[in-house]
């Protein structure tokens, strides 16, 4: 299934999407922390508290990080979650350059987080690997959506759990209207002055308006082979948690 999302591209960068997808992270990787918190009023890291309390009751020992990215969640989950193992995997070096420098910083070892380079669409792990599979604010920059959730799926042990945040858009009064204002208006220009990028910050909104949501989302998990799929907007729907079972 094609999705709008996966036609969203970034201004000013040459190749597939993937390919673009990469070269703006990497260009963005020093400032991408600072932008995050600063973007969302710093509301971003209680959607992830959110997304490890859902992880909570599956305790897994084996754990992935899809689109890592600067580590953010991966970092936290090793120390809530306290898997043996954590891999945390992206197509940004740029970015997980980031993510490595703050495992350091944490006190964290390589043995037991590490990070690597992958193709979401085509994971280099062997099937059932890994009891719990996340995803933070990376799946709308996915060139193929249903590729990636079949390769999650694949990776996940019988009865893991998926745990996907994403931003959304909301649907009531007055958070819509408000959010259209801000998400077109003061997200590129909060974006170009702190990251120096023209495009990534025109990319956020249009990606975020055009990627799948609620029950669309959760029925592209089902046809993945998920036995069950659930889904809750979070902060008036800026954000929305998606939890799917194997």
């Amino acid at each position: 299934m094609n999705y709008p999302q996966e036609e969203v591209l970034p201004i000013g960068y040459e190749g597939s999407k993937s390919e673009q997808i990469e070269q703006m992270f990497d260009h963005i990787a020093p400032t991408y922390d600072k932008l995050n918190h600063t973007l969302s009023l710093g509301v971003d890291r209680y959607w992830r508290n959110r997304a490890i309390k859902a992880l909570k009751s599956c305790k897994p020992r084996r754990m992935l990080d899809v689109a890592t990215g600067t580590g953010d969640f991966a970092i936290l989950a090793a120390r809530h979650l306290q898997p043996e193992q954590l891999i945390g995997i992206d197509i940004s070096e740029g970015m997980m350059a980031v993510a490595r420098q703050k495992m350091a910083d944490a006190g964290l070892s390589s043995e037991k987080v590490s990070f690597q380079r992958e193709d979401c669409t085509n994971l280099s792990f062997a099937d059932n690997s890994f009891d719990a599979v996340s995803s933070t604010f990376g799946i709308r920059n996915f060139e193929h959506l249903d590729k990636a959730f079949a390769e999650m799926h694949r990776v996940l042990s019988p009865g893991g759990q998926l745990v996907i945040l994403e931003l959304s858009t909301p649907q009531g009064f007055p958070m819509k209207q408000l959010y259209k204002f801000y998400s077109k208006t003061m997200i590129p220009l909060i974006g170009k002055c702190i990251s120096r990028d023209n495009s990534a910050y025109t990319y956020l909104p249009d990606s975020i308006k055009a990627f799948p949501q609620g029950e669309l989302l959760q029925e592209s998990l089902l046809r993945a082979g998920f036995s069950k799929a659930t889904f809750r907007r979070l902060t008036f729907g800026i954000c929305t948690l998606y939890i799917a079972t194997k």
